[in-house]
């Protein structure tokens, strides 16, 4: 007799396991401490809870483990309160404070404190819907993903466990120590860290900011790539184009296709077809028809070449241009081999770099400016402008300077010398000294435009004064050899001194004359970031007509569609009524009484002690 007791009695204190046949493979398994049954409260249903072990679910390949259950086993459902814990595989672990599992359709709910856990990433949210079937989480009260190297919040989340992907919708933001991404969509990859960017989105760091609507950006790597209405902001430079490259390690950004370089600290821009930034350096290159316009007295200055280059800080900014500069303002205009303009000092010198031989191909690379009907050139032409006025202030011609300015009626007016000073006057130049060696050949007319004869004549110093933009008057100081000969007596072999190169050809009289003579680039193709794949419907019912949670869950119908955000309400959950937890051995059955088990409807209103809000 005692030793049958003493078996009864090591039965009674075995675990409650589910000896079931699972044939189907679709039943679910279960282990626990403590179980009773209350066919009033809980119909059809084992209300289980734990002793010294969690109650312990296996369904499979997912487990799960609670303090407290309610198990409808002919409904292959339930729900799990206290300290839940869920697992699938080795990779996906979750934490919550309420779950619910329905196991004909593989479908589960947590709500509470829910945490999952994958590989690279942790999810944190109050409510999470988990389809295995569609191997797919989704949350809408909004979520938090910690990755390794940022932290991602969404109003709306979904994530795909075979891709190990996120998409977050609705007031996303990613947020580093070094940078804060905002956006509407984002579809982000776990294994890897990538973002890809869709609609509106902002990277902000400390500093530069970029926009684009339509982007990809490596979280881990630091770089991104930018298309639709891209733009990186720095603190005084703007950099737009139809495709931007940005690595945040090397301060490089790189602008590709109809590029603008906006300079904001000196109110000038650089367009172009290819630039590249290098912020630490202060520094930009632009190719592919690249011009750089910058505003003077009211008036926009153009500067056109093969490769313009920007340095320096905003207070000291240098623009240097490389081969086959050409340069044009409304009452101005210019060609050159290079080009330096400090913007500040309003000092721009037109350079020949490379002066070679005297060749056709070399005199064309001589600097040479145009004002009105007046053409000079020299081996170096420096402008200067008023800082204040903004406007011209004076010229300088050095070596070889060489003064053309076509006469009204026909023939040449011609200066020459070593150096060139010009002296402007509401951006009209008025004055012009020559100095050293000069030489002049003039056309001498009367008021009435009446040709007297030709004056060559060669002096130490020169003063001209224009108006209107032609010769007025010229003075002559200290003359040693001079004559004015009538027309006829001039052969027209004489009537140029030497060295005359008269350029008017190339004259620059529009805008469009930057590019005359040129090829247009071709531009590259631009390489577009993939669409975001359209987003199916997250609940929906199987095939076989079954309800994704059972009718004893405490979600209605209606909670079971995609929403711009939540419904659940937020009211904390209690234990299942009728179960008393005693402190010291926190056994669900001792101190139970008859009259604390209360009717139930056929929603019950079981919840536990830090579960997520009850479905009303």
């Amino acid at each position: 007799m005692k030793s049958f007791l003493y078996i009864v009695f090591l039965l009674l204190s075995l675990p409650y396991v589910n000896a079931q046949e699972n044939n189907s493979g679709r039943k679910i398994d279960y282990e626990n401490d403590r179980q009773y049954r209350d066919e009033e409260k809980y119909p059809g249903a084992l209300v289980m809870s734990k002793v010294n072990n969690q109650v312990h679910f296996i369904h499979q390949g997912i487990e799960v483990w609670c303090n407290n259950a309610v198990f409808y086993e002919s409904d292959n459902f339930f729900k799990a309160y206290g300290e839940v814990r869920m697992k699938q595989g080795d990779t996906v672990s979750m934490n919550s404070d309420y779950a619910e599992y329905n196991g004909n359709t593989q479908f589960a709910f947590a709500s509470g404190t829910v945490k999952m856990k994958r590989p690279q990433t942790t999810l944190e949210t109050d409510s999470l819907f988990f389809d295995r079937i569609k191997q797919e989480a989704y949350y809408r009260s909004g979520g938090k993903v910690t990755d390794t190297a940022s932290v991602l919040t969404s109003t709306i989340g979904r994530y795909y466990f075979e891709e190990d992907k996120y998409t977050f919708l609705s007031n996303v933001k990613i947020t580093n120590p070094d940078y804060i991404v905002n956006s509407d969509h984002i579809d982000f990859y776990s294994e890897s860290g990538h973002a890809y960017l869709y609609g509106p989105s902002t990277i902000v760091g400390e500093e530069s900011t970029v926009y684009c609507e339509h982007g990809f950006y490596d979280t881990r790597g630091d770089t991104g790539y930018f298309v639709k209405n891209s733009k990186i902001d720095y603190d005084n430079r703007t950099v737009l184009g139809d495709s931007l490259y940005f690595n945040r390690n090397t301060s490089f950004a790189s602008a590709t296709n109809n590029i603008q370089v906006i300079d904001t600290a000196n109110n000038s821009k650089v367009t172009g077809h290819y630039a590249e930034v290098f912020r630490e350096k202060d520094s930009v290159i632009i190719t592919k028809w690249p011009v750089a316009a910058s505003l003077q007295d009211q008036d926009s200055v153009f500067i056109h070449s093969d490769t313009l280059l920007v340095t320096g800080k905003p207070e000291n900014r240098i623009l240097r241009g490389f081969y086959d500069v050409r340069m044009y303002k409304n009452d101005m205009s210019g060609k050159s081999d290079s080009i330096f303009v400090d913007q500040q000092a309003g000092i721009t010198r037109l350079i020949n770099i490379n002066p070679g031989e005297n060749s056709a191909t070399s005199v064309k690379r001589n600097p040479v400016l145009w004002s009105g009907l007046n053409q000079m050139t020299g081996d170096t032409i420096q402008l200067i402008s008023n800082k204040e006025t903004e406007q011209l202030d004076s010229l300088r011609v050095f070596n070889n300077a060489f003064l053309i300015n076509k006469d009204s009626i026909e023939g040449y007016n011609q200066i020459k010398g070593q150096l060139l000073i010009g002296l402007f006057e509401e951006n009209e130049l008025y004055k012009v000294n020559i100095d050293k060696n000069t030489e002049t050949l003039y056309y001498s007319r009367t008021e009435n435009k009446d040709l007297i004869g030709i004056n060559k004549t060669l002096s130490s110093r020169i003063e001209v004064y224009f108006k209107e933009r032609q010769i007025e008057d010229v003075y002559y100081y200290q003359a040693v050899d001079g004559n004015l000969k009538p027309e006829e007596q001039v052969l027209k072999s004489n009537r140029t001194l030497q060295g005359f190169n008269w350029r008017g050809d190339e004259r620059l009289e529009k805008k469009q004359d930057l590019f005359k003579g040129k090829v247009p680039p071709e531009l590259v193709k631009i390489q577009g970031i993939p669409l975001p794949e359209p987003i199916d419907d997250f609940f929906d019912e199987r095939e076989d007509g079954d309800m994704l949670l059972n009718e004893n869950s405490r979600l209605q119908p209606q909670d079971l569609k995609d929403k711009t955000q939540d419904s659940i309400p937020s009211v904390q959950s209690k234990i299942p009524q009728g179960v008393q937890v005693n402190p010291v051995s926190e056994s669900p059955f001792e101190g139970i009484k008859a009259s604390q088990i209360k009717a139930e409807t056929k929603k019950d209103s079981l919840e536990s002690p830090n579960a997520s809000p009850k479905i009303e």
